[in-house]
Order: structure tokens, then C-alpha cells, then sequence
């Protein structure tokens, strides 16, 4: 008897393969099965996902990832089967990352250090050990590898099918051979799906379309970054040296020669290739709608150095032939990383796609975007996969020049810092030629160029490693000319949103933790939460006029910032409009900085005429701009928000004046180690995660109001927090986030920031720790490249404790 097709629903998830399945069976986990409906084109797995090698690895440097993959690793190896009876055909082989250069093994050793912070067997060994558990792997010039023994790989289409019967055990409703035509979003918020079966009317839709997930959002008016990139894999005839074995032998992921994997598939060999140059990506514009397990040709010129070299690594290969070639399509963004969580601009249209690795990420993320829907929050930070961290400059054009650097990038060194330099710039500062005429090397955020540091007697470019490069001691001197002198820097980058209108007080009033600014003129920094208690950014709010207000906050936040309020709003009447594309900001910073800004206009500042956390309209070379003061390098300072017409005559201005007193560019690695250093707490540390509690930013919420979240933010029961450190150095390696921090011998939790400050001449680390270790004074240990260094947990900020340079009046 054919069952009823339903008209409504809470959730509709568009798209079959182990996302969108994923997606339905945790759901159906997090008490949402009843009322979801999963709707698949063809049959389940058809698109991306039954192609897929299917491997999946400790072996990552994410600390978030890494939550994710043995989540994963956990359900494929036992969970899942036992919960629904369905078979995955799990193959727990383990693995090893090999390395051939000192880089990889310092990209090797912060993996391992990151790994123990999360609890994983995994293990530094040398070629002997590989030999041992692989005899037929060729491991010259091999150095060492990282054995990770809980790995493995399995079938994608069992795994995606048990999740399915699990989905429908909590009661989900998966309809296959339906295809959605269009996706539309009615004037009651609700969404309607349209299908070749019937339209469903949802609060929540999810797009999981896979290869097709860029134009179903086009559907919808939206703009989902991601291009299909086509990948082989092939399998070789029967290996005659695998019949006798009795244990699979682990997948071997060399990066460096092979730029891809080799296992065992059965008795076979298996060979995957992400080739470094020359890659190929496919329906730029549209993906055909009647395409089915579809598989391209092999494209043997475009992969042939890489499979001539995976024969020289197994020579048992050699004179096989190849019995099944597989090269299929798979969605990259710009990034790397998949699109998972809500999509800009509107509300309750969730991203579930542009996932590369769907074996080995989805079931994890997907978790975290089932609890994100259902309770207002993940569990882990989404910043990396939130997909309104692109803007409206990731265009088609953009978005295949991007894809097509990812897929190159997939088995090279993710080096600290990396700097993606394909399809750049895409939105210069008005100063933007000017300070790369002058050294400096810029990064991109949110699209905006941003000065990273400036190069002095070095190579105008980044210098990658794991440990300390000749930036650094760019950086230090930067550091110093703010700390002694004054120095300036291009912050144009800075989400910039106004926000006004006779109930503008009322609704930020209502969604912020602090006390808002009172007087015309004040500035508060203050957070926002979601309904999960959670934080969900950090902002500055100036207040410009009585029903006016200038929100400031991380660049990568402003969509996030714009949704929030958008979607906060209830009958207030207010206005809301983003200036980040319109408007620049400086900053000047520094003992001398007064005396630099003294030249430039006829504003009274001291401490009288211009207090600290105040923002005034002065008037510098001729212009008329807002002057903020206040300092993120904990030093006497303003900052400077104009419009793009007056920034070059502004800061030509303030160069001028202050090149009598010793006036120095600096850039973000400056800005982020003198944050650290006055121990002020960024983005890193304030995630989606944690609630200000656990935060340790309570004094920045007031107990005399109600905001969004208010209630769960206070709870008092506490599973980690977040600590200051310093770590001794030792002159080479300082870490990069996601350390293990550990207590006599015990892992209580891991770093988020870490930064060497050269005006303390300590490393500075913010963790997340047990509350018992986070006591003043209190000793502990961090794993810096896989060896333990002596920490203290810092009960003030490093430089300046009770901060009085930046409130330093006027002599």
C-alpha cells in the first residue's frame, strides 16, 4: 500500500547521500525523527557519496574535526551496527601519515600533540614500526610516520544505509525517487518544497544536495560557494602477496610522493590521487539533474606522475593491471571546509553540503548541526564551516579559481597561517597598495586584504613553518615600536554595522549581556548569545546619537552579526545597516600616540576632554571622522572609522606627524600578540562553545537585566574553563592551538590561542581546562610538538596587570 505523501513537516532534508542522512538519523536522536522528512532525487548514496574511498583518520590537526572523526570512528567501528542491525563493514586497519621532511614531521609532532589533547591512540614512530605492520611499502628517505592503530576505512553506502534504517527507527520519513524542484521561503517564514510528488510545507529545510547543493540554493536566492572537483581512485587486479595475509594491512597516507592514499581493497590494491597541479572541476554552472552514480573517464595525463610514483612506493603493484577505475565528482568550497549550519540572509534554511570528506566528517558535523537546529547551539565551534563566512564577493568566477587551490592543497603541509593567495585581492583598503609598497604582506578576511606584518631586510611574502621564521622577529620589532613609541594599523577589515531608530536601544538592549552605553558618546564591549546560553560574538557598541548605534566586531562575524539581529527582531522599528563595505577604520596605538594625534587636529585629548572608552567626532586632515578611545593592544590609543574617501589623507596625516616620535606599520600577527600579552580574549576563545561563565567573561555581563540566553549563560556547573598560561620557551617552536595542557601526567583540557610575547619573553596560551586547574598560579605542562613544557596558569594579564597605560592622561 503506498504511503501518503505528507504536506507538511518540521524539517525537509533535500539530499541523500551520508550528509543529508546523517543529518535525518541525529535528528531523529535529538528528538526531531517524527516530524522529519528526507526527500532523495534518486536513490540513497547515488550522488557523491557511493563513490567514496571511504577512509577516515586521526590523523588531524583540527581540535574541533578531531571531536568529530572519533565520534565517527566510534559509531563505524561498532555503534552503528549494534543500534540498527544493519552491517557497515567496518575494516579497523589503522593507519600512518608519513613524513619525508623535517616539515612533515613537525606538522606530524603538533598533530600528535593535538591528538593527545583529545584523548586519541596515536603515535610518533620511525620507518621500522611501518615496516613491521607493512612490509611491502618502499619507505626510503622516509623519516617517520604517525600511527593512529584506530583507524580504518568502510563501505559509504552500508554506513549511509544503517543510518537511514536508524533515522527511521526514531521515526523519520525518507522518500526516495522524489525530486525537489524548487525551494521557496513563504511570507509566514515557512518553507515550501516543491517535488515532482507533491509540495511540503516545513519550518526548517536543509539543503544536502551534494554536487547540487550551489543551485538548489540558487532556488532560494542564495549564494552557496562550492564547485565540484573530480578525484580518482583506482583498484588494482588481486595482489598475490595479499592472499596468505591474515590482517589487513593499515592505509598509507603519503602526502609527499604519492599525494594521496594506498590500502587494501579486499585482495586488491587501492590508489587515490589528489594531483597538485592541473586539477578539474566540472558544471560550473549546473549539475544534470538526470545523473545517476555517475563516474567521468579516467583522465590518466592529468594523475600519471602521482600513480607512477604510488608503483615505485608498492612495488607489488608494478606489474598489475587495474581493474576498476573510479573518477567522480566532489564538492570543494573555497576553503576547504564544508558548509554546515545556517545560510545568509535568511532564517531556518540550514546548509548540510561541500563536504569533500563525507565518510570521514559527516556523521560528526552533521550531529553538530542536528543539536545547533533542535537547541540553538553546537557543541563544538562552527566558525570554520558556518557558511555566512563567505560574502557576496564569492562569485561563480571566484568560487572555481578557489575550489580548484583546495583540491591542489589536499595533501600538502597545512602549515600555521597558511595564506590561500589565489583570486586575490577581492577587497583592497583604500590603503592597500600604499602598505604593500611599504612591506607589507596582507592576508584575506571576509574578503577584505588585512596587513599581516611588514617585511624589513626579508622576502616581501610568508615564511611557513612550525616553528619560529624570520616573521617573527618582524613581528617582535612591531610589537616594540607600539609598546615604546606609537604605531599604526589598517583595520579596515572590521565588520562595521549601524543600527538606529527609536527602538535601537530596546532590541540591543535585550540581546546583550552588558550594560549598554548610556550616554551619547560611551562604548561598551558586550556579547551576544544565542537562546543555548552560548556565545554567539563580541562586539563594540558606540553609541553616536540617542537612537543611533556603531556596532563593531571580527570581520568573519559580519553576517553572523546581521542575521542575529535581523532575526532577533520583533516589532521593534529600527534600521540596520552594514557599512563594512563603505567605511575604513585605523588604529594608532602607543605611548606617543596622543602626541602624534595632537598634531593632527584640534580635539582636547586628555583624559578630561576625551575619557577612555569614548568616542568623539574630530576632524583630521580636513575630514570629519569618528575617533574611538580604546586599544586592543592594551596601550594608549584610538581608533579611527571614516569613509573610504578620507582614509589615505588621514592616515598620510598621522604618518607625517608622527614620524618625529618613531611612528611604525604593523599588522594582525602584531596586533593578535599584543591581545595575548594584555591577556584580552578574541574569537578563538569566544565560541559558540562556551558560555560566559565558562569563559571567564562574566564581569562583562550584568546581573540587573535580561538578555537572550541570560539563564543558561549564569549556570554555575562548570565542565571546563578558560585558563591564561604561560609557557616557557625554548627558543624554536612556540605552538599553534589545540596543545594538550596537562596536570601530573593527566590531560585536563587544551589550548585555543597561543602566541610567543616578546615583551614578556614568555608563550602566551589561552585553554579550556578543568576548573580545578585553573587557579592562579597553578602548575602545569603543555604539549608543544609532542614534548611536554612547563606552564603556569596567570591570574593577570602578562604585560601591564592593572592597565594603566592605556588610560594614561596627558603630561
Amino acid at each position: 500500500m503506498a504511503t501518503e505523501f505528507p504536506t507538511t513537516a518540521r524539517v525537509v532534508i533535500v539530499g541523500g547521500g551520508v550528509m543529508g542522512v546523517g543529518l535525518a538519523y541525529h535528528l531523529g536522536h535529538e528528538g526531531w525523527g517524527d516530524d522529519t522528512v528526507l526527500l532523495e532525487k534518486a536513490e540513497l548514496t547515488s550522488g557523491s557519496t557511493w563513490h567514496a574511498a571511504g577512509q577516515i583518520t586521526h590523523s588531524t590537526s583540527s581540535f574541533g574535526l578531531g571531536k568529530c572523526v572519533d565520534y565517527n570512528i566510534g559509531l563505524y567501528s561498532g555503534g552503528l551496527e549494534a543500534e540498527t542491525g544493519q552491517p557497515v563493514t567496518w575494516h579497523g586497519c589503522g593507519s600512518f601519515r608519513l613524513a619525508y621532511t623535517e616539515d612533515e614531521m613537525d606538522w606530524l609532532r603538533h598533530t600528535l600533540s593535538v591528538g593527545r589533547s583529545l584523548g586519541f591512540n596515536i603515535a610518533l614512530v620511525g620507518p621500522e614500526k611501518v615496516a613491521e605492520l607493512h612490509p611491502f611499502y618502499n619507505l626510503d628517505g622516509v623519516l617517520a610516520a604517525l600511527h593512529t592503530p584506530d583507524d580504518g576505512h568502510v563501505d559509504p553506502t552500508n554506513v549511509t544505509m544503517s543510518m537511514a534504517t536508524g533515522a527511521r527507527q526514531k521515526g523519520v520519513k525518507i522518500i526516495r525517487q522524489c525530486r525537489a524542484t524548487n525551494i521557496a521561503q513563504l511570507p509566514s517564514g515557512e518553507w515550501q518544497v516543491e517535488t515532482d510528488k507533491g509540495t511540503i510545507t516545513c519550518e526548517h529545510v536543509v539543503n544536502a544536495g551534494g554536487t547540487y547543493a550551489r543551485q538548489m540554493g540558487e532556488w532560494s536566492g542564495l549564494q552557496l560557494p562550492m564547485t565540484s572537483m573530480t578525484h580518482h581512485y583506482f583498484v588494482t587486479e588481486p595482489v598475490p602477496e595479499f592472499e596468505a595475509l591474515e590482517t589487513e594491512l593499515p592505509v598509507i597516507r603519503d602526502d609527499k610522493k604519492v599525494s594521496g592514499y594506498i590500502r587494501m581493497e579486499q585482495k586488491r590494491g587501492l590508489i587515490g590521487i589528489y594531483e597538485k597541479e592541473n586539477p578539474n572541476s566540472v558544471w560550473h554552472d549546473h549539475c544534470p539533474w538526470d545523473y545517476e552514480n555517475w563516474l567521468f573517464d579516467a583522465d590518466y595525463d592529468r594523475i600519471m606522475p602521482y600513480l607512477e610514483e604510488s608503483l615505485n612506493r608498492m612495488p607489488i603493484f608494478a606489474e598489475l593491471g587495474i581493474q576498476r577505475e573510479v573518477h567522480g565528482a566532489i564538492s570543494h568550497p573555497p576553503d576547504g571546509n564544508p558548509l554546515i549550519g545556517p545560510a545568509p540572509g535568511v532564517r531556518n534554511y540550514w546548509c548540510c553540503c561541500g563536504t569533500q570528506i563525507g565518510i570521514g566528517w559527516g556523521p560528526g558535523l552533521t550531529r553538530e548541526l542536528a543539536r545547533w537546529m533542535v537547541h540553538g547551539a553546537a557543541d563544538i565551534s562552527m566558525r570554520d564551516y558556518d557558511p555566512r563566512r563567505f560574502g557576496s564577493y564569492a562569485t561563480k568566477e571566484w568560487q572555481v579559481v578557489k575550489a580548484e587551490e583546495d583540491y591542489c592543497l589536499r595533501h600538502e603541509i597545512p602549515f600555521p597561517h597558511f595564506n590561500r593567495l589565489a583570486g586575490r585581492p577581492i577587497k583592497p583598503s583604500p590603503l592597500h597598495d600604499l602598505l604593500k609598497s611599504k612591506g607589507a604582506v596582507h592576508e584575506e578576511v571576509y574578503g577584505f586584504e588585512r596587513p599581516r606584518f611588514f617585511a624589513k631586510g626579508i622576502a616581501q611574502e610568508d615564511h611557513y613553518s612550525f616553528n619560529r621564521t624570520p616573521v617573527d622577529g618582524m613581528v617582535a620589532a612591531e610589537v616594540k615600536a607600539v609598546r615604546d613609541n606609537v604605531g599604526i594599523m589598517d583595520v579596515t577589515a572590521f565588520t562595521k554595522v549601524l543600527v538606529e531608530g527609536p527602538d535601537a536601544y530596546a532590541l540591543l538592549d535585550r540581546l546583550t549581556a552588558n550594560r549598554m552605553p548610556q550616554k551619547v558618546g560611551s562604548i561598551t564591549l558586550t556579547h551576544m548569545l544565542n537562546r543555548a546560553g552560548r556565545i554567539e560574538l563580541e562586539t563594540t557598541i558606540v553609541r553616536m546619537a540617542d537612537d543611533q548605534f556603531y556596532l563593531v566586531c571580527a570581520a568573519f562575524f559580519e553576517q553572523r552579526l546581521l542575521d542575529h539581529l535581523a532575526q532577533q527582531r520583533d516589532a521593534e522599528d529600527v534600521t540596520i545597516t552594514p557599512l563594512s563595505s563603505d567605511w575604513s577604520a585605523l588604529s594608532l596605538n602607543g605611548p606617543k600616540a596622543r602626541d602624534v594625534l595632537a598634531a593632527c587636529t584640534d580635539a582636547d585629548l586628555s583624559n578630561a576632554g576625551f575619557r577612555w572608552l569614548s568616542a568623539q567626532q574630530i576632524t583630521v586632515a580636513g575630514h570629519g571622522i569618528w575617533a574611538f578611545r580604546m586599544s586592543y593592544a592594551g596601550e594608549l590609543g584610538w581608533e579611527f572609522h571614516m569613509p573610504h574617501t578620507a582614509c589615505l589623507d588621514v592616515y598620510t596625516a598621522l604618518w607625517a606627524a608622527g614620524e618625529a616620535h618613531g611612528i611604525a606599520d604593523y599588522g594582525s600577527f602584531a596586533m593578535n600578540v599584543m591581545r595575548m600579552e594584555k591577556g584580552f580574549k578574541g574569537a578563538g576563545e569566544l565560541t559558540n562553545e562556551v558560555t560566559l561563565a565558562e569563559a571567564d567573561v562574566l564581569r562583562f555581563a550584568r546581573t540587573d537585566k535580561d538578555y537572550l540566553g541570560r539563564d543558561k549563560t549564569l549556570n554555575t556547573d562548570l565542565k571546563w574553563v578558560c585558563a591564561y598560561l604561560e609557557i616557557e620557551p625554548d627558543g624554536k617552536a612556540d605552538g599553534h592551538g589545540g596543545e594538550a595542557v596537562m596536570q601530573d601526567g593527566k590531560v585536563v583540557g587544551s589550548t585555543a590561542s597561543v602566541a610567543y610575547g616578546p615583551t614578556v619573553g614568555k608563550i602566551l596560551a589561552f585553554a579550556y581546562i578543568k576548573p580545578e586547574a585553573a587557579v592562579p598560579d597553578t602548575a602545569l605542562s603543555v604539549v608543544i610538538h609532542g614534548e611536554p613544557r612547563a606552564a603556569r596558569v596567570l591570574g593577570a594579564p602578562a604585560y601591564d596587570p592593572d592597565s594603566l597605560k592605556a588610560r594614561m592622561d596627558a603630561p
